[in-house]
């Protein structure tokens, strides 16, 4: 099967996980409530505890993952990962009490590694200089799920909050019947290399991984941006609906044209720009506009603003291809799974550390008891982290420069 066939299966496969992953997004906050019967910043909080519990399984899981497709291959563990995902939303839509939540989402994190699987595709499909118009691709079937999901969940939602839960395991369902027919395997059997479980865990991964010290240093400033980034699915839906009393259809429009302009920046305008700028100036670029959208949500007096903070941070989506890029070029191919599961890493512990945070911030700052009622702290917070993603990455680029010279 050629590269390019292969590459439409696994956008097919992120599309209709991504779609799963967005209905979901409008409602979450109105089954809280349903199920507690809280107000909705109590409702933030215990979103925020959801998303804890299931990045701090994905923190620990993801390298051992990474490293199972090292070793028995890609579609396997991608086909068991998507059989999880709809068990998830299963018991979610079902869920009697907030503790079957809670189990849903460390079945989920347990897991949760279908997209970076699908990267690993990709650099096991092509070379270096074609892995980030690629990497954007899979970037553009996430918004593409962005702008459909979201929108479905709030129509959905007028039937239920609990009606676009069972829609999203329905959809986990057809993907992995598409997937167990129609999926190829890219890692060929020579490439493959034996399961070290001391490899196969965070701290195992980025040892492996220091060898290569651009890489670590690349990580870690993803690691910030990632961390602000994080403000975006756990508090979206909460803000809005406080700042402005929108409805779980307005969230959903909203979150579906987020998911037009990713995939119109990851889908359309990545391909040209990377090779004409590179990598290295597309990243920072990306991490400038979204550093100015964070301040711009935090900031809007009128919801229609969110709108054009929107556009403005579209441009993040050239962060996650471009970085990516560079660092997929310094791994032998044999590794590729691995770096995967340590950015998976990287970027659950993110998940970790920022539902504590970023929804404590909007609970307290529109809660009664803050000196000043400022929702939008969060946000602000996040453009910080940004900013202080930019310099590290800026910092790095400039050193690899230098040395190379």
């Amino acid at each position: 099967m050629s590269a390019n066939r292969a590459l439409i299966f696994i956008f097919i496969t992120v599309l209709l996980n991504s779609i799963g992953f967005g209905i979901i997004l409008p409602v979450m906050p109105s089954l809280i409530v349903d199920i507690t019967g809280g107000e909705l910043h109590e409702a933030a909080k215990i979103g925020g505890y959801l998303a804890f519990v299931y990045a701090f399984m994905q923190f620990f899981t993801a390298p051992i993952v990474g490293n199972l497709s090292d070793r028995f291959g890609r579609r396997p563990v991608l086909l068991v990962s998507l059989s999880v995902f709809a068990l998830d939303y299963l018991i979610m839509g079902f869920a009697p009490t907030i503790a079957w939540l809670f189990v849903g989402r460390i079945i989920a994190g347990m897991t949760a590694t279908s997209f970076g699987i699908a990267n690993a595709y990709i650099a096991d499909l092509f070379p270096p200089e074609e892995r980030a118009q690629n990497f954007g691709l899979m970037g553009a079937a996430f918004g593409a799920g962005f702008i459909l999901g979201p929108v479905i969940g709030g129509f959905l939602g007028d039937l239920g909050p609990r009606v676009p839960f069972f829609a999203t395991a329905a959809i986990g369902m057809l993907n992995v019947v598409f997937g167990f027919f129609v999926l190829p395997e890219s890692l060929d059997k020579s490439k493959r290399r034996t399961f070290e479980i001391g490899r196969a865990n965070p701290l195992g991964a980025l040892r492996e991984l220091s060898k290569f010290p651009l890489v670590v240093a690349l990580l870690a400033a993803m690691f910030l941006y990632n961390l602000a980034h994080d403000s975006l699915p756990s508090i979206w839906s909460f803000y809005v609906m406080e700042r402005y009393d929108w409805t779980p259809r307005d969230v959903g429009f909203s979150l579906g044209a987020v998911g037009i302009c990713m995939m119109f920046v990851q889908g359309v305008v990545i391909r040209p720009v990377i090779p004409r700028f590179g990598a290295e100036r597309v990243a920072i670029f990306g991490l400038l506009v979204s550093a100015i959208s964070f301040f711009g949500y935090a900031f809007s007096v009128f919801g229609w603003m969110m709108y054009v903070w929107i556009v403005v941070g579209a441009g993040s989506g050239l962060i996650g291809p471009a970085v990516n890029s560079i660092m997929s070029a310094q791994i032998p191919a044999d590794s590729q799974g691995e770096l995967q599961g340590a950015i998976g890493s990287v970027t659950s512990l993110t998940y970790v550390l920022s539902p504590p945070v970023m929804p404590q911030l909007f609970a307290y700052y529109s809660s009664p008891v803050a000196p000043v009622y400022f929702p939008g702290a969060a946000f602000f917070f996040a453009g910080v982290l940004t900013l202080l993603g930019l310099a590290v990455f800026a910092r790095t680029i400039r050193r690899r420069v230098a040395s190379a010279a």
